[in-house]
């Protein structure tokens, strides 16, 4: 019988939570270790290290595979417009060009209130992450 191992770590539970569901949809066991300890207190995440999906050693090489496959092939299924009307920002995004762009403010927020101007950005039609 194979052993757990570490294989990807999180700093929100969201995100582990959508990976363990993609792997169990192909048939992949998994398992979170540290979800509540860190939703109870999000201090102990750098001492625990952060939230981790854990998969069987043997199934190790087939998750990487799966997570990889997503991310290139569905991560962006949404069809989104290159350019938009009244955008909310006047430059556009240096690796496509595009206008619709939002400002991530994931980094400079606490508890949902955001505490400092983020200088992130992420394009709606690429993904890209960038800053201005």
């Amino acid at each position: 019988m194979s052993e757990l191992v570490k294989f990807k770590f999180y700093e929100n539970a969201l995100q582990a939570n959508r990976d363990k569901q993609i792997l169990a949809e192909s048939g992949i066991n998994s398992f979170i270790a540290n979800e509540q300890l860190i939703q109870s207190d999000w201090l102990l995440s750098q001492a625990v290290g952060g939230i981790q999906l854990q998969v069987f050693e043997d199934d190790l090489e087939k998750a990487q595979r799966v997570l990889q496959d997503y991310k290139e092939n569905e991560e962006f299924p949404l069809e989104v417009e290159h350019t938009i009307e009244n955008p909310a920002f006047d430059f556009v995004c240096p690796k496509c060009g595009s206008n619709h762009i939002y400002r991530d403010d994931s980094a400079t927020s606490f508890f949902g209130i955001s505490i400092l101007t983020s200088h992130k950005f992420v394009c709606y039609y690429c993904g890209n992450e960038f800053e201005h």
